[in-house]
């Protein structure tokens, strides 16, 4: 069971965006793509077949799954941890102990 899922509120625990916080929008293996992290400038090419203008956009760049923590009720980061209940296998936040759903 993954730890961190698509969808959930993260905040970033270290690096040049420490403290930004977003929500998980892709998994790409032992990276995640966060919404408003770790954003660069690329320059495109501009391309009249496809319709694409030239010029300089934001992209957002993959980050380490280990860069980043899910966030509690209180906005602070928490370590997730992984327990039964009623048979079932259930994600919960190691600061409140509150469990998390889906």
């Amino acid at each position: 069971m993954k730890k961190i899922r698509t969808g959930d509120q993260v905040v970033v625990i270290t690096g040049r965006d420490k403290g930004k916080k977003g929500t998980v929008s892709a998994m790409l293996g032992d990276k995640i793509l966060v919404d408003g992290v770790n954003q660069y400038k690329k320059n495109v090419k501009p391309n009249p077949a496809t319709g694409v203008t030239g010029g300089v956009i934001d992209k957002a760049m993959p980050i380490q799954i280990s860069n980043v923590a899910l966030v509690d009720a209180d906005g602070k980061p928490s370590r997730v941890g992984i327990k039964e209940v009623d048979g079932k296998k259930v994600r919960f936040l190691k600061t409140t102990g509150a469990t998390l759903t889906a």
